[in-house]
């Protein structure tokens, strides 16, 4: 009789050592990094029967060591009736189970023709406590998101290409000043093969932004990878939401 598989424990990241000055609880793990990697979990259900469940993401270091972990959290009818447009509630999570990021998207419209009413996501950290907006800017051959504070002043611009398609090959979103004049990172969607991307919408993404970056804008920045994935390539019924420009 063969021996049971032993399931590998999940490699979490060592707790940093005390806190630094106006850092909400459990942001201390973002003061010591520059990159992190996004990786959303398959869903064996909603692969083989298109029924959309709630998304779950593991959010690693540059050496795969788990920082956070967000999930979802709508009900069943928001999400298989408004599909990748969804409102959403996600909990990012750190090693304990203690949420430490809250994003909150309202129902919103994401097309150019709507442009008083473009989508938005309001992070917060610890809960209750709000550090910054993402906001879609009026576009209509690219995509573009203001990153701002809690002031909803803007810190940085996310800029996208014209055509949001991955075949083989990383889809990259420029992380800019806040003039829009300096690229200081990126969001990138990077290509996971051809079999996950075929038939899942489990999506991998990498963030770069600079070491010295205020913690609460890097919270907000890990939010706009959710806004992004949701508006470009979560799938609806299994197919891919592939289109140019934001008509």
């Amino acid at each position: 009789m063969a021996a049971p598989v032993m399931q590998q424990p999940v490699a979490w990241v060592s707790a940093p050592q005390g806190k630094p000055a106006n850092c909400p609880p459990g942001l201390e793990y973002l003061t010591q990094v520059d990159q992190l990697l996004v990786h959303q979990q398959i869903e064996l259900l909603e692969a083989f029967t298109g029924f959309e469940t709630n998304n779950k993401y593991e959010i690693k270091n540059s050496m795969g060591q788990r920082v956070y972990f967000a999930a979802e959290d709508t009900s069943c009818c928001t999400r298989n009736c408004c599909g990748p447009s969804r409102p959403f509630e996600i909990q990012i999570m750190d090693n304990s189970g203690r949420e430490v990021i809250h994003l909150h998207r309202p129902l919103r419209c994401s097309t150019c023709w709507c442009p008083c009413c473009l989508q938005k996501v309001e992070v917060s950290a610890p809960v209750g406590n709000n550090i910054g907006y993402i906001k879609q800017a009026w576009s209509i051959c690219s995509p573009k998101f203001y990153i701002q504070d809690s002031k909803e002043e803007t810190v940085l611009q996310i800029q996208g290409p014209c055509f949001h398609c991955s075949i083989c090959g990383d889809v990259e979103f420029q992380v800019l000043s806040a003039d829009g004049d300096v690229q200081v990172g990126k969001i990138s969607k990077q290509w996971s093969g051809f079999a996950k991307e075929l038939f899942t919408d489990a999506d991998n993404f990498g963030i770069q932004f600079p070491m010295d970056l205020d913690v609460n804008i890097k919270a907000v920045m890990v939010g706009a990878v959710f806004l992004i994935d949701f508006m470009f390539f979560e799938k609806e019924d299994n197919k891919e939401n592939t289109k140019v420009g934001m008509v």
